[in-house]
């Protein structure tokens, strides 16, 4: 795995001697659990994919981060084609003047936050949402979405094609 770190570097935040990263690195060593764990942590990844395991068949989707060059992060949570996507949206802290890059697409847009503030420029109106609110749209209005200076937000996004839409179901409660 080519990362820009030296071995003293990956010792430091591992724990495991530059010595024995050495002797790992050029095959004179098999790695022992303790060691893989600190190296998949550091390099961000699995321990599967750290070791370049074979695919098991394990139906469960091991779904991967899209880190985006402005600091966010998308985590698809459906990998099936057509229907309703679903994704988590990690946006880093913005700012309260951002300038909103409006955009239209095909669709309808479900959108729950869970945790920070997002602001969501739908059209004409500037939304504040709070952890627990949700927001439902068109997507051919012009929308963006933001975070705000008070820091992060996550939020959960459904979307799908035009005509198809989060179904809501509410049960009547009893007085």
């Amino acid at each position: 795995m080519a990362r820009d770190i030296t071995l003293t570097d990956l010792a430091a935040q591992t724990g495991i001697s530059a010595s024995t990263l050495s002797r790992l690195e050029a095959g004179l060593r098999r790695p022992t659990l303790e060691q893989l764990l600190p190296l998949a942590r550091v390099h961000g990844v699995t321990l599967d994919e750290l070791v370049g395991a074979p695919p098991t068949g394990d139906p469960r989707i091991h779904l991967r981060p899209i880190p985006c060059g402005d600091g966010s992060t998308i985590l698809p949570l459906t990998r099936r084609p057509g229907g309703v996507q679903a994704y988590k949206f990690v946006l880093a802290a913005g700012t309260d003047d951002a300038e909103p890059d409006l955009r239209t697409h095909e669709g309808h847009d479900w959108v729950y936050v869970l945790n920070g503030t997002l602001r969501l420029v739908l059209g004409e109106q500037d939304l504040l949402l709070k952890p627990g609110e949700a927001a439902e749209f068109d997507t051919s209005t012009p929308h963006w979405f933001g975070a705000t200076g008070a820091g992060p937000v996550e939020f959960l996004s459904l979307v799908g094609r035009q005509g198809e839409r989060a179904h809501v179901r509410a049960v009547a409660t009893r007085d």
